[in-house]
């Protein structure tokens, strides 16, 4: 009888971890059946064709110039949708090379950095899961590759969400030894990061993947910390030295950071030149995000007299999943502002329908069809998120040296 509870508690542990991991399998397997409803196996994911005045607004250009421009190039001519004339992010990206080209360059409409001009690495990041970290990660890269620059995206979350927007779905497209930790891991297997560099929709916009593998590097950290022999790079710089094979390859790097603090987040800021933190304007997130921003400190100093650099361009919060008619986040707004001051973005990201909706079938605001919602559902959404990638835009360019 003195067995009694024992047993029964060892048969609730059973039961519990069949429990979970039968749960996590039906989860897995109705996800990949969404997967495949939403995107068949021959199907690529692709994005929408833009109008004529969103293509001229993307170039830097008069409507009627592209009109011109179009009718100059020949290969470059819109397409008829419709009954309407659109154009493809392929052919937007040959009208930039058009318009460099010869007499008409003017390094306006291809605004890749030039030698002296240092590669701008941005660290997305917050301790705290919900805060639109990743929803923000893959927007700025797409607004900065629709803009000309030339962008790789880094998914370093082993959730991979970032992957899954970018259309890889981590259980089915992400194969071992093709995620970042491919060209950072401590053994023989180790990568160039070239190896694991996928391409996208969108030109000169690539992404290195994430799975579950990333936790690998966790696990092997302390176990290479122990061994570590004269001369084996530190887990800290082992990002920036991946980065720095692609060095002349990319204009900006945009890193979607795990939401906790680990051997990935270090590396990740120790690579980065600019850091980015998304706060969603709630007490309990605030709260949360001030222990986060203390062991953040903390951990850097330690990492800097190893040897790791950590000047950065800039560090900003953008605000994200704002509510302007809630009078208590305009209150916290109104808080962080006088805290943190400059280093506050402007301008919030918005909550939106528009936004939320497009998730559910991995997308972001760059990819539907503004026919799915109302006009002013949508225009509301688009021209809050250009307003935030077109501030980080001037931070880059002014990091650079240039006008913003």
């Amino acid at each position: 009888m003195a067995n009694g509870p024992e047993t029964s508690n060892t048969a609730e542990r059973a039961e519990l971890q069949s429990l979970v991991r039968r749960h996590g399998e039906e989860l897995a397997s109705q996800l990949r059946l969404h997967h495949r409803n939403t995107f068949p196996p021959e199907a690529e994911k692709t994005i929408r064709h833009f109008s004529p005045a969103e293509a001229a607004k993307l170039i830097g250009i008069h409507e009627g110039y592209l009109r011109q421009v179009a009718a100059e190039g020949g290969s470059i001519a819109p397409e008829i949708k419709n009954g309407r004339r659109t154009y493809s992010v392929e052919s937007i990206h040959e009208i930039r090379k058009y318009l460099d080209h010869g007499a008409r360059g003017h390094r306006r409409y291809l605004p890749h950095r030039t030698g002296t001009e240092h590669l701008q690495v941005i660290t997305v990041m917050n301790f705290k899961g919900g805060s639109g970290k990743t929803t923000t990660s893959a927007q700025l890269a797409q607004y900065l590759a629709l803009h000309g620059y030339r962008v790789l995206a880094i998914d370093l979350d082993p959730q991979a969400s970032l992957s899954a927007l970018f259309g890889f779905q981590p259980e089915l497209h992400v194969s071992e030894n093709e995620t970042l930790y491919g060209a950072i891991r401590y053994d023989e297997k180790r990568r160039p990061i070239s190896e694991v560099v996928r391409g996208t929709y969108i030109p000169d916009l690539h992404l290195v993947p994430g799975n579950l593998e990333l936790m690998e590097f966790e696990h092997d950290t302390p176990r290479a910390l122990m061994r570590r022999k004269p001369g084996d790079t530190l887990f800290f710089a082992r990002i920036g030295q991946a980065l720095a094979q692609a060095q002349n390859l990319y204009d900006i790097v945009v890193i979607d950071c795990p939401p906790q603090l680990g051997y990935l987040t270090l590396s990740a800021l120790t690579a980065a030149t600019s850091v980015l933190v998304t706060i969603h304007p709630q007490m309990l997130d605030v709260m949360s995000m001030a222990q986060f921003l203390q062991m953040t400190g903390d951990l850097l100093e330690e990492v800097a007299q190893a040897g790791a650099s950590t000047n950065y361009d800039w560090m900003n919060y953008l605000i994200t999943r704002f509510e302007p008619g809630d009078g208590p986040q305009n209150q916290m707004v109104a808080f962080l502002r006088s805290i943190f001051k400059q280093h506050v973005l402007i301008h919030p990201t918005l909550k939106s329908t528009a936004i939320s909706d497009a998730g559910l079938t991995n997308q972001t605001i760059y990819e539907v069809e503004r026919s799915q919602f109302t006009r002013s559902t949508y225009d509301r959404a688009i021209e809050s998120v250009n307003s935030v990638n077109a501030e980080i835009e001037g931070l880059i360019r002014r990091a650079w040296g240039r006008a913003v």
